[in-house]
């Protein structure tokens, strides 16, 4: 049986050996470094925890048909990325064609709605917001002031009033308050209202990123398409 020394999420102990009693592949990066969610036994507390554990080295990729059967410890063939917890619950996946930073942010607040943590999850959404809002601004805009374009609950109304923004989405976007927190920095905000904000970003960055990109990836299909030389004559 494998062992694996590492740091126990459930005693606290650090460094003590668990038993690595199964595993299952989950996927494989770079075309060849495995990833595996092992279940392990800790010798001390006698509970158990799923390591999520990554083969380190290229030339060792044979070892790992059945890891659990290795005889000895494997920490000097796999790195332990982690454990699987409740922040590894089913999470709201983002848009598609989001930039990398507002993505990031969705993902982050998705995670902590999954979790319950409803403050933490409307801050990131609100940053989602900000973050696609700012980048309409135009220098030069009639009515817009350094007031409105620091604050999202001033800027919205602003954007929905100049037509820059779908009218279609304005009922949608009263979750967002004009005082900036939404409760958030009080610590209060229920989960519904957590659900409101979620939906309104969900909504907005669709509209923004992702349908755009959808037509311009299908025109470039089309124009691809009408590229193609014809089929040769028989």
């Amino acid at each position: 049986m494998a062992e694996l020394v590492a740091n126990c999420p459930r005693c606290g102990a650090e460094q003590i050996t668990f038993d690595v009693l199964g595993q299952i592949l989950t996927h494989v990066e770079y075309d060849w470094k495995r990833w595996f969610e092992a279940f392990c036994h800790c010798r001390r507390c006698s509970l158990s925890t799923v390591f999520v554990l990554a083969q380190k080295n290229y030339s060792e990729s044979n070892l790992f048909q059945n890891l659990a059967g290795l005889g000895y410890a494997i920490n000097s063939i796999v790195s332990i990325e982690g454990y699987i917890s409740e922040k590894d619950r089913a999470a709201e996946e983002p848009p598609e064609h989001l930039p990398i930073q507002i993505d990031s942010a969705f993902r982050e607040g998705a995670s902590c709605m999954a979790i319950g943590c409803n403050n933490a999850a409307a801050t990131m959404f609100r940053l989602c917001i900000d973050l696609a809002t700012k980048s309409m601004l135009r220098e030069e805009s009639c009515g817009l002031n350094s007031r409105i374009r620091r604050n999202l609950g001033l800027r919205l109304p602003w954007l929905f009033e100049q037509n820059i923004l779908p009218a279609a989405l304005q009922d949608l976007s009263t979750c967002i308050k004009d005082d900036g927190n939404d409760g958030a920095h009080e610590g209060d905000l229920g989960k519904e209202e957590a659900e409101d904000i979620l939906d309104f970003t969900y909504v907005l960055l669709e509209r923004l990123y992702t349908e755009p990109k959808r037509i311009e990836l299908a025109q470039e299909r089309r124009v691809a398409r009408r590229r193609r030389p014809a089929p040769a004559a028989s």
